[in-house]
């Protein structure tokens, strides 16, 4: 069977469709066939250019068919991305050669259980936010964990997401960073009116609850990835845990988390001396 990749772009930026060209025409040069839509072929892998937005969109477009992808950061942050824009005939001589490890991300399963009894369900790589549905109203809502009450409060709303997530939209409410090696779940309440509404964390096998309570002035929207979006009505009860689907990603290097940290965020290391200073050099 012929080799084929995916090849996916932001379709709203220049430089994301002129990277995709040229990757498609470096492809067709080693032989490799390209799609730019998943259709009814299989493929081996794909490789995205664009930002973390794009990432997530490739990684739904590829789910369930165990391919990895190789991302080329072309926006700010890029935190899921391999590679930056200088480096497309790399990532292509990459994908070329098979010359890259996989490293398989946990995602989260959604189910909504809405007060007449219908459910929905999805799921997401990097998080669930249960938004309220009016900017100007609160979001009331009970908050549990393995199926026992914890707390509740009024609140902007709550993220939950995996530990690949923890960089992204749970990062910028006050939570952790969580290393994409811990398999863990973790829950950000955003602007909650309540003595004990702390960013959780916990293990592979629990999960959350959040119930949106009558009292409620506003509906919920549960967003996954910042995406897709599924309407909580009160009395709504939303259930999210560790999903058994994983997504993978293609590394083109073996460096540590740590090290991808301070590169993407741009962290001021001045002063480290790391051995040394246990020696007293």
């Amino acid at each position: 069977m012929n080799r084929r990749i995916l090849i996916v772009s932001n379709p709203f930026r220049p430089e994301t469709l002129e990277a995709a060209e040229v990757a498609r025409i470096a492809l067709a040069e080693r032989g490799i066939e390209s799609c730019t839509e998943m259709g009814d072929g299989h493929i081996d892998a794909a490789i995205v250019f664009g930002g973390d937005g794009t990432m997530l969109r490739a990684a739904r477009e590829v789910h369930g068919t165990g391919a990895p992808l190789l991302g080329v950061n072309m926006g700010h942050v890029g935190f899921l991305a391999e590679l930056e824009r200088e480096d497309v005939s790399r990532a292509v001589d990459k994908l070329a050669t098979g010359e890259y490890e996989v490293d398989e991300r946990r995602t989260v399963e959604v189910v909504v259980r809405q007060p007449d009894g219908t459910v929905d369900s999805e799921w997401a790589l990097n998080e669930a936010a249960v938004e309220r549905s009016e900017l100007l109203r609160t979001l009331d809502v009970a908050v549990g964990v393995d199926g026992r009450a914890l707390s509740s409060f009024g609140c902007d709303g709550i993220v939950i997401s995996t530990a690949t997530g923890s960089t992204a939209h749970a990062f910028s409410g006050g939570g952790p960073v969580v290393w994409p090696d811990v398999d863990a779940l973790l829950m950000v309440p955003l602007a909650a009116h309540a003595l004990f509404a702390r960013p959780l964390v916990v293990g592979p096998a629990s999960w959350f609850t959040v119930e949106v309570l009558e009292r409620s002035s506003a509906e919920a929207l549960v967003v996954l990835d910042g995406a897709h979006t599924i309407v909580a009505k009160r009395g709504a009860r939303i259930e999210v845990r560790l999903g058994s689907d994983k997504v993978r990603l293609a590394r083109t290097s073996d460096a540590p988390f740590t090290e991808r940290l301070v590169r993407k965020f741009g962290l001021d290391t001045e002063g480290w001396r790391g051995a040394n200073r246990a020696s007293g050099d």
